[in-house]
């Protein structure tokens, strides 16, 4: 029996996080909500390739996420560092 998971996010929990991390109410692409849809979707990714670990093309989609998030989260600690730390805090992210 295969288990297959969804790649993307679904719709529900898209905007329960985007409620929960936005700035205002018309926010939707700030940089701590890219971040926290981006965290949402390298786990989902990680899940999948634990199970299927021949699958070199979401590897690869995989590490461009990464890099993305990395360079959202280096903006963020240089610009905004008060709200850099409350986001790593709230995503349980090392830093």
């Amino acid at each position: 029996m295969r288990v297959f998971y969804i790649m993307a996010i679904i719709k529900e929990k898209k905007q329960n996080i985007i409620s929960k991390f936005k700035i205002n109410s018309n926010d939707t692409g700030s940089e701590q909500v890219q971040v926290a849809l981006l965290t949402e979707n390298i786990s989902n990714l990680t899940e999948h390739l634990k199970i299927n670990k021949k699958d070199f093309s979401s590897k690869r989609g995989l590490f461009k996420m990464i890099s993305r998030r990395k360079k959202f989260l280096k903006y963020l600690e240089s610009e905004k560092k008060d709200q850099y730390k409350e986001l790593i805090k709230s995503l349980g992210l090392k830093k």
